[in-house]
């Protein structure tokens, strides 16, 4: 069997809720046997260190994900310290943190929400899972700035090969999701082709980003495999071959034992 490692995935989202043990066995009994649930902000921090500490298949990242930015967001960092120091090595990621220039939120403020996580980031040595829409070239910019050298995962990735490899040769993986199971998505795809398998991670972003084939249902850490196979036949390699690299990869990104 396969080991699998859904790298990005909301299941402490109320749609799993009602049966959550059964959401976790389904996605195990299809070979995923690690999760990381990001946080999207202050109000689901306590919850995923609450699941976490019941799973331990579960692993979890604390941040603010800039569609949840608000004008209380600055005053939350004293609590995210706070957690940090409180659950060191329980925790393996800041974020989900970033930049999205497709919401209604203003820049500015996305900006200075970005800038303090990744600070945090640095002060506790942690990577970042990164969340960005259009706004590759500006993240790039503050992780230069910052001199982040902590690596992470840019999640949800749909861009250029060239605009990938940026972000790989500032230590980060790149996150694949079901984006490349849509043939249309040909930029992406083909970006994914070129890329070497030894700089990604697999992910869904459950319950959102469904499969080709399966639009308007939940998307599941259980169809991670239908990813991996997708990416098995881009790449022109057999689909153990890849599940045993990403699985290495994934616990590196995360500094997580095997």
């Amino acid at each position: 069997m396969m080991r699998l490692f859904d790298t990005h995935c909301h299941l402490d989202f109320d749609c799993f809720s009602a049966d959550f043990r059964q959401h976790i066995e389904s996605a195990q009994q299809h070979g995923v046997e690690r999760f990381i649930l990001p946080a999207i902000g202050p109000s689901n921090w306590q919850k995923l260190i609450s699941l976490s500490q019941q799973y331990s298949a579960l692993y979890y990242a604390l941040g603010i994900h800039p569609l949840f930015i608000d004008q209380q967001s600055q005053h939350s960092f004293t609590e995210l310290r706070l957690l940090l120091e409180q659950h060191q090595g329980l925790c393996v990621a800041v974020g989900e943190c970033g930049l999205d220039a497709m919401i209604d939120v203003d820049m500015e403020l996305q900006e200075r929400i970005f800038v303090q996580q990744v600070d945090i980031a640095n002060e506790f040595k942690l990577p970042l899972i990164l969340h960005s829409r259009k706004t590759h070239n500006r993240l790039l910019q503050i992780l230069k700035q910052k001199q982040f050298e902590f690596g992470g995962v840019l999640h949800g990735f749909s861009g250029s090969y060239q605009q990938a490899m940026q972000f790989v040769e500032r230590g980060f993986y790149i996150g694949v999701g079901g984006v490349i199971t849509y043939p249309r998505a040909n930029k992406t795809r083909q970006a994914i082709a070129q890329l070497a398998v030894e700089n990604l991670v697999l992910e869904t972003d459950a319950p959102d980003m469904p499969l080709n084939g399966h639009q308007g249902k939940a998307n599941h850490p259980k169809m991670i495999g239908e990813i991996l196979s997708c990416l098995a036949s881009l790449k022109g390699l057999p689909e153990q071959t890849i599940a045993e690299i990403v699985w290495k990869n994934s616990n590196s990104a995360f500094d997580i034992c095997e």
